[in-house]
Formats: C-alpha cells, structure tokens, sequence
C-alpha cells in the first residue's frame, strides 16, 4: 500500500497551542502532537507499506530526537524534501528508503492506474497535467497561498484550457499536509485523499 503526508513538523512548537500555533491544530503542546501522529500512523502503516513524505517532516529538534521519533513510524519513507529538512547525518538519512526533491509515480484510483507528480511545492504547470497525472504537494499549509493555487486551477478547469469542451479533463492536485482537514494528520491513500478532498475543495 502507498500513503503520502506532509508538513508534520514535529518538533516545533509553533504548530501547537505551546507557540504561535500558525496552523489552528488542536494541540495544547508537542507532546500531544507527537503522540498523535505517531497512533494514527501506525495503527494503518505496516512495515510492508510506502509513506511518501512530502516535505517538512521536522522543524528543530535534536538529531537523537529526530531519530527516535522517525524510526517507531512504519513502513518504508520516502521523503520528498522540503525547505525545512535537514538531514546532515547518516543516521538521518538511514531512516529513509530515499531522499529526493522531486519524484513521479504510478498509483491507482479505484483500480485504475494514473501518474503521480510528488514536490514539496504546488507547481502550476507540472508533468503530464494535461494527460491525467495528478499533482501532490505541500508548503504551503492551509493559507492563502493555497486559496490562489486552488483559485487558478478552478479558473483552468472551468475554461477552455486543453483545447476541448470545458470540464473534459480537469486538472488535479492535492494538498497533502498533515493539517487539512481531510488529512487528519494521518498518512492517506490516493484513493482515500480524492474521495475525501473533494469536499472542502
């Protein structure tokens, strides 16, 4: 099975009700963050599964409390670097399968095969758009930042875009931070991240 998550940042405070709590999550401090994430990852994760992390797996923290934390997650992690991830240590980076920037996949929606673009960062124009891939990205939370991406690709979709009737092939991409509401801080499936985005898109 493949999941995919972003922007967990552990480690830093200012994601809870202890700091400035930028992203509205319902934690009164780190440590019910950190317990939080950490049930709900492993009780679907299996260490036979995939989680493609899509950046911003930590934000301060020690190396040895980076480690100890990363390494109770299951599965197998593929980190798609983010502006925040620093892994300066070969410890660090044992704890992945892999550490890239950017990376395309396949997976399936209801039994049927599509491309996935992964990056941290919403790209406008990205791989295969035109012909189904789907983008999956990060960064920037739930903010205006991303009102005006999902603004665009509305404005994309509702117009003549591909040269056909509006509306024949519709542009996707998904916000897979931790913090959306149809995230719930839990790593998701394709399939479960379409079924449920769709409403608060």
């Amino acid at each position: 099975m493949k999941y995919y998550i972003g922007d967990l940042h552990l480690f830093n405070k200012n994601v809870t009700k202890e700091g400035k709590n930028f992203d509205d999550r319902p934690f009164n401090n780190l440590e019910e963050m950190h317990s939080m994430i950490k049930e709900r990852w492993n009780s679907k994760v299996t260490n036979g599964d995939i989680v493609y992390i899509l950046g911003d797996m930590t934000m301060h923290g020690t190396r040895d409390e980076y480690i100890e934390y990363i390494s109770i997650l299951r599965g197998q992690k593929v980190l798609i670097r983010g502006n925040h991830d620093r892994i300066n240590d070969l410890r660090m980076k044992q704890l992945y399968t892999e550490i890239c920037d950017y990376k395309e996949i396949d997976d399936t929606i209801h039994g049927n095969n599509v491309r996935l673009v992964l990056c941290h960062y919403p790209i406008l124009m990205w791989n295969g758009q035109h012909r189904g891939s789907i983008l999956l990205y990060g960064h920037v939370h739930d903010s205006i930042e991303e009102y005006y991406f999902k603004k665009c690709l509305r404005e994309m979709n509702n117009k003549d875009f591909f040269g056909n009737a509006a509306g024949e092939r519709v542009l996707q991409a998904y916000n897979v931070g931790c913090m959306m509401p149809y995230m719930d801080y839990a790593p998701r499936t394709l399939d479960e991240i379409v079924e449920t985005a769709k409403d608060f898109l």
